[in-house]
């Protein structure tokens, strides 16, 4: 909501680690070494916020999010999730791409999202 919402990093780490108790003043190279498949959100969540947090773009978040290894596709999406928002969506490229190689009924089904909530697109 903050990253849809304009709010910046700093106030985005400020808020996720005083409501949730996260520790977000890691940095990735000091969270990497030790890291490994954590699938709860305490070991997950604080993780793909760093990684949106030292990012320069939505692809840099996703690709921070996977350097980490362990549940990495869902610390990518995590990242990416809040980096959409902030960047102002998914780079066209990427998403054409994404989007042609989706079977057609799930395609149908991110049209009709889209078409619901304008916003998420």
């Amino acid at each position: 909501f903050l990253a849809r919402t304009g709010h910046s990093k700093d106030d985005i780490r400020e808020f996720a680690g005083r409501r949730f108790g996260y520790d977000l003043s890691r940095s990735l190279d000091d969270v990497r070494p030790g890291y490994g498949f954590d699938v709860s959100c305490q070991g997950s969540v604080p993780e793909a916020i760093l990684a949106f947090l030292e990012s320069t773009s939505w692809e840099d978040a996703v690709r921070k999010g996977i350097s980490l290894g362990g549940d990495s596709d869902t610390i990518a999406a995590i990242a990416g999730s809040i980096a959409a928002p902030f960047y102002g969506g998914v780079p066209s490229d990427i998403r054409t791409e994404v989007e042609a190689r989706m079977p057609i009924p799930v395609r149908t089904i991110l049209a009709e999202f889209v078409s619901a909530f304008p916003a998420a697109g």
